[in-house]
């Protein structure tokens, strides 16, 4: 079997052969190099992408210091990458000058490693859902503790802690190396509202709602609404409201109106002794929107 994960060795008169069966042969078959080089080959053979360290000392018979040796080594020729520390994905040729996988590509075995549910969001999961006018910088992951951001070769993954992460609903995307979990358009939104920092603000915020609007059920709405605090409803009908997006809102409006007594401002960040009152929404609008529709 011929391998794509070739160029593992600092000789240069090896690095130029492409049959491995030999290069093997050459470099001591039993060096903890070759032997991973070989396992990283039938794991994307068996359309495994990515693996542990724990994984590789197990399955190679070695130690611990010698596999970290060596997944430094191929690492170094691009083959591989680590997001987190004790945890790598195989790099194929096509990601090179990525220097690493897709995060969509390797986020959900990552997820599964580290036993926590997760969901695409924010303003990643509006592309997904066809809003792409806003495009983002990284790519956003919620879940329900902090993490510190994954900066892998050209990738930045940011994580978004949210309590109430668990529960809601999501969808299911086909990727190259199977499946990722994408907040609803329904979700989408809420989230964009809750978080317009990580999203550029709420005029981007209501660039997207623009654009994700058409795809959002009246319905699912008011029942994801419901599991969040209230004031993202308040807040997220007002936005609807002000990009046309009124044609979704009824049951959220209804939500809003049996529960909610008190208004909020629309920027928590800015004064609203003096702000014009929504009370459709009870929303202090304290802001001027300039989406860019």
């Amino acid at each position: 079997m011929q391998s794509v994960w070739g160029g593992v060795d600092d000789r240069q008169r090896l690095l130029a052969k492409s049959n491995v069966k030999r290069y093997f042969d050459e470099v001591k078959p039993e060096s903890p190099i070759a032997d991973l080089a070989a396992y990283t080959t039938d794991l994307a053979a068996s359309g495994r992408s990515s693996f542990t360290t724990k994984e590789a000392v197990a399955a190679l018979g070695k130690t611990d210091v010698a596999v970290r040796a060596a997944i430094r080594r191929l690492a170094r020729h691009g083959a591989i990458a680590t997001p987190v520390r004790g945890f790598h994905v195989l790099v194929p040729p096509e990601y090179r000058r990525l220097g690493c996988l897709p995060p969509e590509q390797f986020i959900p075995d990552l997820m599964r490693v580290l036993g926590r549910a997760y969901y695409v969001g924010l303003l990643s999961a509006a592309q997904y859902h066809g809003a792409g006018h806003q495009r983002p910088q990284a790519f956003f992951v919620v879940e329900a503790k902090n993490r510190a951001p994954i900066v892998c070769g050209a990738v930045r993954v940011e994580f978004v802690a949210k309590k109430w992460a668990k529960g809601f609903p999501v969808a299911t995307f086909n990727t190259p190396r199977g499946t990722v979990a994408v907040s609803s358009p329904e979700l989408t939104a809420i989230d964009l509202v809750a978080y317009p920092a990580r999203s550029g603000g709420l005029d981007a915020v209501a660039t997207v709602l623009a654009e994700l609007a058409e795809r959002i059920d009246p319905k699912e709405l008011a029942v994801a609404a419901g599991q969040a605090p209230r004031v993202l409803a308040q807040r997220l009908g007002h936005l609807l409201d002000a990009v046309d997006g009124g044609a979704v809102t009824g049951p959220l409006a209804a939500l809003v109106a049996d529960s909610v007594r008190d208004y909020a401002p629309l920027e928590p960040s800015l004064p609203a002794s003096d702000a014009v009152r929504d009370a459709k929404w009870r929303i202090l609008v304290n802001v001027d929107l300039e989406p860019d529709l």
